[in-house]
């Protein structure tokens, strides 16, 4: 099964990677077009949007898969992969190829979340959390991101958007985590997985997380905001799955050797948001 978690959770990061750059092209095609930001109207009538749109679902489902069978610290952590697909897919798409810095990040992030992985060897705990266990994590993260999006409004364009970006994935966890949660009650019938609050809790957080996101992206650049998004996922979800769902990871005589995997994770997401494709144009907006 973990296998199969695995293999789903790369194919929902895929997924996602390619909705964004089919979205951003057809954006970049009414821009350059018409000289000006694309409405949502004429987005809507792009072919490539709408493929985009029906990608996302698609990634959705798949990640809901994954959460159902496999331990949350694994499948959020492998869903960060969604920032090489983004590259790879869009440097394909904008026939621009990656550099060598580009794919020496490739190769560090790929090295470091498969070496922390191997490592840690997270493992499946229980399918449902304790409503206690909720409670004290609500109220824990809650205050968290909102000391994180309060000070964020004293802060200048760059650490603006890496704290928002942290209050972001802070709310993409506890989603993730949240339909983990209402999944595990399907042994037991769609009816209790309808009866129970996760699931709307889940669509509620998502959508103010997907809100958030928006102001993070307008907030400064993507090299400041994506590494705390995407590590700020993995690195939480694992933490969630651990107090949560009771999923084990190893430390002992392995930690110092996690330690080194999950800088190299770090070090290849920061390389990957600082490249060259995704760095802003004098005007202001991306490459893409």
């Amino acid at each position: 099964m973990m296998a199969l978690s695995v293999a789903l959770a790369l194919l929902a990061a895929l997924g996602n990677a390619a909705a964004s750059v089919l979205q951003r092209r057809a954006a970049a095609d009414l821009g350059g077009t018409k000289g000006g930001r694309a409405s949502t109207a004429a987005l809507l009538r792009q072919r490539v949007w709408v493929w985009g749109a029906a990608l996302l679902g698609f990634s959705g489902i798949c990640q809901a898969l994954a959460l159902a069978t496999g331990p949350l610290s694994v499948v959020q952590p492998v869903m960060s992969t969604e920032l090489l697909f983004t590259l790879v897919v869009g440097g394909v798409v904008f026939r621009r190829r990656p550099d060598r810095r580009a794919w020496a990040a490739f190769a560090a992030m790929s090295v470091g979340l498969g070496g922390f992985l191997a490592l840690a060897a997270p493992t499946g705990g229980r399918e449902t959390a304790l409503v206690v266990h909720w409670v004290w994590t609500g109220i824990a993260v809650a205050a968290v991101a909102g000391l994180l999006i309060a000070v964020s409004s004293r802060l200048p364009s760059a650490a603006r958007a890496a704290v928002l970006g942290t209050a972001t994935a802070i709310g993409f966890a506890c989603t993730a985590a949240l339909l983990k949660d209402a999944f595990g009650r399907l042994p037991d019938g769609i009816g209790a997985v309808l009866a129970a609050w996760q699931p709307y809790a889940a669509v509620g957080l998502g959508i103010g997380s997907f809100v958030l996101l928006q102001v993070t992206l307008r907030a400064g650049t993507l090299a400041a905001s994506q590494p705390a998004l995407t590590l700020g996922d993995a690195l939480l979800s694992v933490v969630l799955g651990v107090v949560i769902f009771d999923e084990g990871v190893r430390l002992g005589w392995r930690t110092p050797f996690e330690a080194v995997a999950l800088g190299l994770l770090v070090a290849g997401c920061v390389g990957l948001s600082r490249s060259p494709l995704l760095a802003e144009g004098p005007g202001g907006g991306g490459k893409w």
